[in-house]
C-alpha cells in the first residue's frame, strides 16, 4: 500500500451522511487526545493529513481517508466530559450507526495510552467490540514516554487486560519516534488485501 498517497476524503457528523461500505476499512478508535490523528499522520508519513489538536474532544466527526483500495476511518474520541448531553448523544448515535451498517469489513485499532490503565470508557468500548464480534488490535500510544523495561511491562500488562475482550494482539507505538509503524503496516496490509480480494 502506498501510504504517501493517502488523502482526506470527507468528515461526517451525522449517521445519514456515512458512505456505503464498499471497501475494507481500517478504523482508529480511542479516547480523546490518545493520539489517533498523530498516529495516522505518522503511518502515512504526512504532517497534516489528519488534524492534530491539543484540545480534547476536537474531533466530533467520523473522518475518512482514502488509502489505495481501503479507507482509514478516524472515529470521534470518547470520554471527554466537557461536551453537552445532546452532543454526546449525537456522538453515540453516529458511532452506533457506523458499526451497524451492513457489509462493513473492518479492522479496528483500539488506541490506549501506554502510560495509564485503561479507563472505564476504554473498557466499555472494548466490551462493545466484544459484544458485536468486531475484531480489534490494541495499539499502545506514546511509548516514547517509557523506557525499554517499562515498554515491555506495558505490552505484557495490556495483553493480559485486553485478552478477555477478544483483543487480537498488541502493538506498541510512538508517533514521535516512529516506533511500531512497520508492525502496524504488517497488521493492516494482509487484512486490507484479503478483504479487497473477496
Amino acid at each position: 500500500m502506498n501510504y504517501n498517497k493517502a488523502a482526506f476524503l470527507a468528515s461526517y457528523g451525522l449517521a445519514s451522511q456515512l458512505p456505503a461500505a464498499d471497501r475494507p476499512e481500517i478504523v482508529f478508535s480511542g479516547r480523546s487526545n490518545v493520539g489517533k490523528s498523530s498516529l495516522i499522520n505518522k503511518l502515512c508519513n504526512r504532517k497534516n493529513l489528519a488534524r492534530v489538536s491539543a484540545t480534547p474532544g476536537k474531533t466530533a466527526t467520523i473522518n475518512y481517508y482514502t488509502l489505495d483500495y481501503a479507507y482509514l476511518v478516524d472515529l470521534p474520541g470518547y470520554g471527554f466530559a466537557r461536551v453537552s448531553r445532546s452532543e454526546r448523544q449525537r456522538w453515540d448515535d453516529l458511532i452506533n450507526r457506523y458499526f451497524e451498517q451492513p457489509n462493513r469489513r473492518q479492522l479496528l485499532l483500539q488506541l490506549l495510552d501506554s502510560r495509564h490503565e485503561p479507563s472505564a470508557d476504554d473498557c466499555m468500548m472494548m466490551e462493545y467490540l466484544r459484544h458485536h464480534s468486531i475484531p480489534f488490535v490494541v495499539v499502545l500510544t506514546k511509548s516514547d514516554k517509557l523506557n525499554k523495561t517499562q515498554s515491555a511491562a506495558a505490552t505484557a500488562h495490556f495483553l493480559e487486560l485486553c485478552a478477555p475482550y477478544g483483543c487480537k494482539g498488541i502493538i506498541l507505538t510512538s508517533a514521535q519516534k516512529g516506533t511500531g509503524i512497520e508492525e502496524l503496516k504488517a497488521c493492516i496490509e494482509p487484512f486490507a488485501a484479503q478483504e479487497n480480494a473477496e
